[in-house]
Order: C-alpha cells, then structure tokens, then sequence
C-alpha cells in the first residue's frame, strides 16, 4: 500500500511540474489528444448558447474526466472572452473505468467533446460574430506513460439575426450526439452519509430503470475508494448505493455530486445529495461492469435442477445418507406406498429449500449481508443440529423409539409418511451449505433476481435433491433392484448409526469452531442432559410403558438449554496454511492486485465439505506451495464459516451465492477468473506456472 501511495504521489508531483514549468515544452510536443473548438446555435443578445471541446486522442491514449480518479489530472481552461461573456461550468460525457496495476481512472479512449454553457453580452449586435479564445491544458496518458499538453484554441460564436428555430437548424449536427452523451440530470435530490469505511448515498430513481453493470462517479476528491467495490441495491424508487471510504487522508463533505453510470453502452444520470438518512437494505443487483449477463430462466431453473441432482453425490450430502438409505430400503414394501413416501420426501425438501431461500431473500432485503448456507454460520443452529444428530443416533441404534422421522422403525403407514417428510425437511437443511457444479451459478442468480423467479430457482434445486428418490417411488425396475424389507433392516438400522454418529462428532468439532470452547462445553452438558431423558425414555417404552413425560422432558431441555448456552466467541482471524495465506479483505485485495504479483482468493467455510476436501487435494500441497513461492503468489483466505459482510460483499460481486469459491487474478492488471468448484491436484500449480 505504501508503495502505491508513493507511486501515485510522484506522478502527480512529476505531471504537475511539468505542467507548471514547461508550457512551452508541452505547446511544442506532439498532440496525443487533438482539440478544437465549435461554436453551438446563434444566441439572441444576453441569451446563451454552447460551445464544444471536442477532444480525439490517438489511438492507445486516453484523456480524463473532471475527477480523473487514483492518477491523472482534469482539464484546466482559461478563457479570454468579450465584456459581458460568461463560461459556464464544463459539462463532461458519461467517463469509462480504467485500472492499471491496482488505480482506478475515469478516462476517455475515444472522441469526445466537453459542453460549455456560454452566455453572450447583452450589447451584442444581431448577425455579428464574437471571438472567444481559450488556452486548454491537460494530461494525455497511454497505460505506461503520460504527457502534459496545451493549445490556444479561437472560435467566433453567432448573434441571432433569425428565430431561435431558424439559428439551431444551422448548428453544427454533431452537437445533438454531444448532447446525447451527457449524463441527463436528475430533477430530485439524493442524500447521502458517511462513516469510517462507506459513503452510502440513496439516488431517488424508478425502479424500472433498466441497470447492466452500474458505476458511480464521485465528483468529490479524496472521499472515496475508486477501485473499491461498489454495491448496489433497489429500495422501492430508490437506488442505494454503498462505496468505500478511501484509505489515505479520508475528508468529509456537506454536499455530494455525481454520475451514475447505467450501462455499458455510456448512457448516465448525473445527480446532486446532501447529508440525510439513507435507508438500510433493499434488493441487491451487480455492480461490475465486466460481470456476464445472467442466462435466461430456463436455463437457470436447469441448471439449479441439475445442481441439486449433483449435490446428492457431493461430499456435503454424506451426513444424511444413512437417512436416504433406510428410506430407500423401506421402498419397496407396495408401489402405493412407495409413491406416497416418495412424495412426501420431496415435498420436504422443496418446503426446506423455499423456506431457506425466502428467509435469506428477506435478510437481504432488510440490509443483512448473509448468502446461501447461512444457517450454519450461526452458533445456536450449528449446536441444535448437533444435539439432533446425536438423537438419531441414539436412535438408530435402538435407545429409544420414535417414528418422526421414520427411521425404520416400526409404525403406521401414516408415520413413514410423516417419516419421509421430515427427512426431507432435514436432508435439505444439512445437505444445502455447500455449492457444487450448476448450483453456483443458479443460487447466485436467485440473490441477483425478482422474487418469484428468485423462488422457482430455489423450488428446482430442492426438486433436484428429490429426484433419486422419486426415480425409486415411481419407476417400478428401480424398485425392484432394492432389497426386500426383512430382519436385515433392523440390522442395517444399526449400522446405520456410525455414519450419523460420525456426523454429530464433526457437528461437535463445527460447535467449538463457531463457538469457541466454552459455548461447545456448555453445547455438550445440554446434550447429555437430554440423551439422558431421552434413554429414560427408551426404558420406559421397553417396558411397555408410556414414554411420553420423558419425551417431553427431552424436547423442553433442548428448546431451553440451547438459547441460554454462553454468548459465542468472536471468530478467529488467523488460520495456519501451507501457503502462508493473509486473512481476506477489500483492502488487501486492492493492495495485492496493486503489488503486480498473482492473487489466488481461496473462500472457505468449516461446515463446507467440498471445500474441506479441495483443500486436502489441491491446495494444501507442496507442489502447490512451491510453485506459488515461484510465481510469487499472494494468497487471500476468505473464511466464511462464521458471518462475514465483507466476505459476502465480495461473493456477491463475483454472481456466487455461498462458498467455496476459488478466483485468480493474473499479474499486473488482470481480471478476475472463476475456478472451478471443485479442484484437481495439477490445477493451482498449472495455473501459478503459465
């Protein structure tokens, strides 16, 4: 970082003096960027009209806007004009983002032309000419070098002798495509505030505006990040847009002006704020202007069916498949039956799959910085699912009965039914953390979409989930590959028990990540207090007796123990690694894409299976390691296993919905590039060594 500051400070300090000290110098050089100056339509008297700087730098060079941004310098006019005149403020078009080596600049590679109101002396006689010189001076700039250049430039502006109709129809036609590429201004005022790390400003604009890749420039210095990300969001009519605080010498402001940039196309608004209230929350949509378009909903929906199907064989489903096996056992015992459980396994897992998605859109919508998977990142679910687990374990292996969910044990068509829908209901909850091939780009479409295709994208991941079962349900040769209910289920049912009971273990090790020690202990005794009502239970029913107090009993210790466990420890922000890993953040990815060297961001999560196992096979080798050390890569971990806003922020920007999620940005300027989700051993190293 400070080597960009004292980069960025001596060409500035290098322009300026050239500026300032050689004008003859820059007079006599060649023009990178050519002028000129163009009188608008003949002004009556006292009236106004425009006049054009129009500005055509060669090819490979840029100019810059009025705030050029990290580097550069804006243009400096001196006019000569007649007693009366007056020049306006100069009206600049939409600019372009260019970042080189990490600095932001909002420049011009191609024609374009700076409007200038002019108001003509009221003496003035009609039919006459008046002259107007102006003395230009500004920075022309290549992405390696930049040249300070001025020239005097003359114009004879019109006095009407006709109509005002009669003057604009003889102007000069380029003017209307000038016109054009002015950003329209906004008639409402905005508001904005400001704190150690934002600038929040909410633009009041209808939300039927159409948005494709949204930038906002600041005409205000030194009062924001411009390589920083911007975010933006939909609130009613209202556009709220979050930036950056810049790092160096922050200022505050009373007044803020800018323009939004609404698509690549150039088309902009330009618009006005002062301090006030900016509401928090609202629809989230993508700022990158480089960012793909999304695929049609079809597509999506597909590819959310087809994410779902994978996830099934994903290493995040594991922990439930001993609930799909004893279920699937069961199948075939009558084609009705079959089917009606079939049925209500998937119904279960589609209710969880909208359930998660609606209430992740509404944390959004309420200002939340949370994305997919965002159920695990809390302590107090983490530990219920741990004190869950370990009752079907419990149960599994015989210490106690209970039909709901239905694990092969004994009962009513009714309760396997009933069975069968709360399996669902749990496979998606625990099965959806993770983000495997398809699903990525379906679930981060979904934070990105209206709500209702929104939910239909949640809808097909659940059905997706579903589908080996309902295959099973309703195909009868797949039904009768399966093995006929008998005395080997019971046998099976216990067996079955390792891998759950496996499963509360690594919920337990998860417990003490999020949580810390003392709120795993605390976890701990509340689950032994309730396995122990739960084998009281258990020996009550053996006995032939009601179970139905200690039953009770288990379920109040679970509601009341765990809201009263001890606050969580804060998160963790050191993690050893074989590649020296830095903790993730806005501010040491900007400085490590300013360092010229390769970025890997690694984003991981402790509950992320797939993530767990990318690391053991790709990332954490030594050949990995080493060819890292030679390429000089930096490498950023995101650790997303506890709630992190600036960490969704950044998954947010690049379409993802959850982790994990690998990026690499090549040396110098180099964009971000999205690996895939699930790693091999020669890929990182492959990929250091090009």
């Amino acid at each position: 970082m400070e080597k960009r500051r004292y980069r960025l400070f001596m060409a500035l300090m290098c322009q300026l003096l050239a500026l300032m000290l050689s004008p003859a110098l820059a007079a006599a050089a060649p023009a990178h960027i050519a002028a000129e100056l163009v009188a608008g339509p003949a002004a009556a008297p006292g009236g106004e009209t425009t006049i054009a700087i129009h500005m055509k730098p060669e090819k490979g060079w840029h100019g810059y806007w009025s705030n050029p941004g990290d580097a550069g310098l804006g243009m400096q006019l001196d006019w000569t004009l007649p007693e009366g005149a007056k020049a306006g403020n100069p009206r600049y078009p939409v600019p372009q983002t260019l970042v080189v080596s990490g600095l932001m600049n909002h420049v011009y590679e191609s024609d374009y032309a700076i409007l200038v109101p002019f108001t003509v002396p009221s003496g003035a006689m009609p039919g006459s000419r008046i002259p107007v010189h102006l003395r230009a001076q500004w920075l022309a700039c290549t992405e390696q070098i930049c040249v300070p250049e001025q020239v005097d430039l003359a114009v004879e502006v019109p006095i009407a002798a006709k109509a005002a109709t009669e003057a604009a129809a003889e102007s000069d036609p380029r003017f209307a495509e000038w016109q054009r590429r002015l950003p329209a201004p906004l008639d409402a005022q905005g508001t904005f505030s400001l704190d150690d790390s934002t600038v929040r400003i909410a633009i009041p604009l209808p939300a039927s505006t159409p948005l494709e890749g949204p930038h906002v420039f600041v005409g205000e210095d030194k009062l924001i990040d411009y390589a920083g990300a911007q975010q933006f969001a939909w609130k009613g009519d209202m556009l709220i847009v979050t930036l950056p605080r810049v790092k160096l010498d922050p200022r505050g402001s009373d007044s803020l002006t800018g323009v939004l940039r609404l698509n690549g196309a150039g088309d902009g608004i330009a618009f006005s704020a002062r301090p006030g209230t900016v509401p928090a929350g609202g629809t989230p949509i993508p700022s990158d202007a480089a960012a793909p378009e999304l695929p049609s909903l079809p597509l999506l929906l597909l590819a959310a069916l087809a994410g779902g199907l994978l996830l099934n064989v994903m290493p995040c489903v594991f922990p439930i498949l001993s609930l799909k096996a004893l279920s699937l056992a069961r199948a075939g015992e009558s084609e009705a039956h079959a089917r009606i459980e079939g049925l209500a396994y998937a119904t279960g897992v589609i209710l969880a799959c909208l359930g998660l998605g609606a209430l992740l859109l509404a944390l959004r919508a309420g200002g939340e910085q949370v994305g997919w998977a965002f159920q695990l990142q809390e302590p107090l679910v983490v530990a219920g699912l741990l004190v869950l687990a370990a009752a079907i374990t419990a149960n599994l292996l015989g210490l106690f009965e209970f039909a709901v969910p239905g694990f092969a044990a004994g009962g009513s068509p009714s309760n396997f039914t009933r069975g069968a829908f709360a399996t669902g209901l749990l496979a998606a909850f625990v099965a959806t953390p993770c983000t495997g091939p398809f699903m990525a780009s379906a679930m981060g479409a979904a934070l990105l979409l209206p709500v209702l295709p929104a939910m239909s994208l949640f809808a097909a991941l659940g059905l997706g989930i579903a589908l080996p079962f309902l295959a099973v349900a309703f195909v009868p040769a797949l039904r009768r590959r399966m093995p006929r209910p008998g005395g080997w289920m019971v046998t099976f049912r216990r067996w079955m028990a390792l891998p759950m009971g496996l499963t509360a273990l690594a919920l337990a090790w998860l417990t003490w990540k999020v949580g810390g020690t003392g709120f795993v202990l605390a976890a701990l005794a509340a689950l032994l207090l309730v396995l122990a009502a739960l084998l009281v239970a258990g020996k009550a029913q053996r006995r032939g007796k009601s179970a139905q107090s200690p039953a009770l009993v288990a379920a109040a210790l679970a509601v009341i123990a765990l809201p009263l466990l001890p606050q969580p420890a804060p998160p963790s922000t050191t993690s050893e690694s074989l590649l020296a890993a830095k903790p993730f953040s806005e501010k040491a990815l900007a400085e490590a894409r300013a360092s010229g060297k390769p970025v890997f961001v690694w984003m991981t999560a402790d509950w992320c299976l797939t993530c767990k196992v990318n690391e053991q096979v790709a990332i954490e080798r030594e050949d990995t390691r080493a060819a890292f050390e030679k390429a000089g890569v930096v490498v950023l971990r995101g650790d997303w296993t506890r709630r992190d806003p600036e960490i969704t922020r950044y998954l947010t920007a690049q379409g993802a919905a959850g982790v994990p999620l690998y990026v690499w940005y090549a040396g110098g300027s180099g964009k971000a590039e999205q690996l895939p989700q699930v790693l091999t051993p020669e890929l990182l190293a492959g990929k250091a060594g090009a």
